[in-house]
Formats: structure tokens, sequence, C-alpha cells
């Protein structure tokens, strides 16, 4: 468990060199704790440094995928669509997509590059829970070679829509295992399609709105209007674009070559905003979602034929990315939206607590059995150092915990 303070593990990282600084918003269930907090300062393209602040504009990467989420959920509360429904109708490219199958001994080779069909249809509930065969090429040696052999490279300064950047093979038939994949890129698509609105302008009208978030505070890439640009701490000398490169880890490619919407990975919103959304998921408010929905998404969903797949997934070599912080031997689920441990964690998360982050340097949780939801979002320097990165989000998620803890017994409550 990590022991140092917020306070004194990220000021020692800013004064070393390795962060610029971070956002942390916490907050309890009844509203009465909160830990909002802004350490370090942001550099504007002109060179200029300001502090950083708690309604500064962050790029989520992959913490888009909860609002992605939401949406999906949405439009299944809507009836447009369905958790276990075939998909067929709103994204007929993805009912086409075929199965790379693995090697019989060896994953990082390419094998027999014959594709074979889908068994069974891809389902909302597999792409919200990376059960559906997409994967990131990048984590699937043998796709990333079938892309090289099979698709011409990208020419510089093209972009493409959801369909086209992840039209490649399934890594496994649709179900039968887990990998972490783009099938929330996919799902912002299918609501698109089953809702007849871009997906940013669904989030703005069903999320933020009903939150009481400012619309322009809530933009897929590129972040448009000159007020809200003035407040983008991945717009400096470093990211002159704009694309979150620090965020990525150094990447920004993702980003600088995606046409429209993109439900994994492409929000930017403010840490007050997005502790917003954790909060009403938190209470089970209905201002987002029914109820009965809301205690989906704290359910595990990890089927018993992909059960194998995703133990293996959480202990392979990527597990430490995977488990966002969660020891190896920790019993583990996947709700709608996030991980989940299946089990209480001494003076730390509450059995079912729902959990995820974005990029190297994005956390979030929601602990429904303690009645504690946050998100610390770091601001590395480039080149980012993902050891002193991935120990400062465990600290954050591990101490917020401590302050919680010394807050209620300071009126005499218990954690």
């Amino acid at each position: 468990m990590a022991t140092e303070t917020i306070e004194a593990a990220f000021q020692a990282a800013i004064d070393a060199g390795k962060i610029h600084g971070a956002v942390f918003c916490a907050t309890d269930a009844a509203g009465d704790f909160t830990y909002t907090s802004a350490v370090g300062a942001r550099t504007l393209l002109s060179g200029e440094k300001r502090p950083q602040q708690t309604d500064d504009v962050l790029y989520l990467a992959s913490a888009t995928k909860l609002i992605a989420t939401i949406a999906a959920l949405q439009c299944v509360d809507d009836g447009l669509l369905t958790l276990d429904g075939d998909l067929s109708a709103h994204a007929p490219e993805l009912a086409r997509l075929q199965v790379l199958p693995a090697p019989a001994n060896d994953d990082s080779a390419q094998g027999d590059p014959t594709l074979v069909p889908a068994a069974r249809p891809i389902t909302l509930a597999m792409l919200l829970t990376h059960t559906s065969g997409l994967a990131y090429d990048f984590l699937v040696p043998r796709l990333a070679a079938w892309r090289q052999a099979n698709e011409p490279p990208l020419a510089d300064g093209a972009r493409r829509p959801v369909e086209e950047a992840f039209a490649y093979p399934l890594a496994f038939q649709p179900g039968t295992a887990w990998m972490y994949g783009p099938g929330l890129d996919w799902a912002g698509r299918v609501v698109e399609r089953a809702a007849g609105v871009r997906l940013g302008d669904h989030v703005r009208r069903r999320i933020a709105e009903p939150l009481g978030i400012a619309p322009e505070e809530v933009q897929f890439y590129p972040v448009k209007g000159e007020a809200v640009r003035a407040r983008l701490v991945d717009l400096n000398p470093d990211d002159p674009g704009g694309l979150g490169r620090a965020v990525r880890g150094g990447g920004g490619d993702m980003n600088r070559r995606s046409e429209g919407d993109f439900g994994g990975q492409g929000l930017f919103m403010t840490g007050e905003g997005y502790v917003k959304v954790l909060r009403s998921l938190l209470v089970n408010d209905g201002k987002l979602l029914r109820p009965e929905t809301v205690k989906k998404m704290f359910q595990n969903h990890i089927g018993p034929e992909a059960e194998e797949g995703f133990r293996a997934a959480m202990q392979s070599p990527a597990g430490v990315f995977f488990r966002v912080g969660l020891d190896a031997g920790t019993k583990l689920g996947h709700g709608l939206g996030g991980l989940l441990p299946l089990e209480d964690l001494e003076d730390w998360y509450g059995e079912r607590t729902l959990t995820w982050g974005g990029g190297m340097s994005f956390a979030w949780f929601i602990d429904r059995k303690n009645g504690l939801c946050g998100l610390g979002a770091v601001q590395p320097s480039l080149p980012v150092d993902g050891g002193v990165v991935t120990s400062l989000k465990q600290t954050f998620r591990h101490d917020v915990y401590r302050k919680l803890a010394a807050w209620r017994k300071e009126r005499g409550q218990k954690l």
C-alpha cells in the first residue's frame, strides 16, 4: 500500500521535474466530505506558467470509456438498444468482422492468417466489458502483424472514423475471452446510429446538462472555443496540437488520425465535471440512468466462457496495467464501465468498487460500499517516467481513503 500523502509525494515529483502538476477531485455520497485540489502549474503556448486549477480542461484518454458506457446504457434505458441483442442493424461493419485465430503455442507469432467467421453476434454487453474479441492491435502481436501485412499505411494527414480505424479482425471468438480494446469506440458509434445524434451532442445533452456541467467543457477532440482552449492543460509547448500527448505517454496519433467522436479515448472535460458523473453513479440519483441500470454496472459481467481468458489477461505481463493498481492476487471481475474487485480490500476499496483510468496518468473509482468516489489526473513531464506516475496514482488512490477515515474519525464515524 502506498503510504505517502498526496501533498508530499506530488510536490516531490514536481520538484524533481517528473510532473508539472495534478488535479484531484473526490467526494463522499452525502457530499459532506470533499477533497478537491490542484497542485503545480501548466505552461501556455507562449511559455507563460499558470497555477494548475481544478477547472482546467483535461484530456481523459480511456477515462472516456465510462462516459461512453453511460451513453450506451441510456440508449438501453430508452429502448433503443439491448445489452444482449445482435448489433448488426446498427453496426453492420462490426457484424462482418472475422476472427484471426491464435497459434496453438505462440501468441507472439502471426500464425495461420486464415480468418474464420464469428460464431455468434457481438452484443453491447460484450463491447462494454472487452469480451467482444475486439482488441487493440498493439496489445496483440498477431493482430499488429496482420494489419502490417494486409492494410496500407495511413497517408499523412488522413483521418478515419471508428468503423475504419478498428476494422481489423477479432482476436478471439465473441464472448470467449477478455482483452482491452476499442469496444467502447464501437459502442459510441452504435449510440450515434441508434440515437441519431453525434456522441458529443448526446453526452452534452444527456450527461452534462442534467448534472449542471457547462456543455462547452465537454468536447471530443479537437477542442474548440478560445475560452475553453485557454484552460486546456494539453495545449502547451510540448503539445501544440492539444493531442493529450503526455497523458498517452508521449503519443498523440490516435487523436490526430481520428475522424469523429471516439468513445474509447477522445473526450476532454474538467475534473470538477467528471467527479459529478462519478458521484451521480455513486449515489444512484437517477439523473443519468435508471437505478436498476446503475446496479447492473456494479455487477460482474464476465461469463463462464470468458472467465479463463479474463484471468489470463489479468495475470499476463500487461496485467499490471489492466488491474489499475490492484494486486495480482485480488479476486477480480468486470462491470459495465470498469474493473471490479470482488472482495473488500483492507482500509481501501470496498467489494465491487468500479474503477479504471486513462492513458498513463488518469485514475478514477466509485466505491458504493464505502460511499466514496474520486479522480486523480496527473500531468506528467515529457518524456514520461512511467514508474513515478504509476506510484503517484497509487498514492492518490490510497491517501484519499486515509483522508476520508481521518475526517470521519473527527466526527465519530467509521469508514
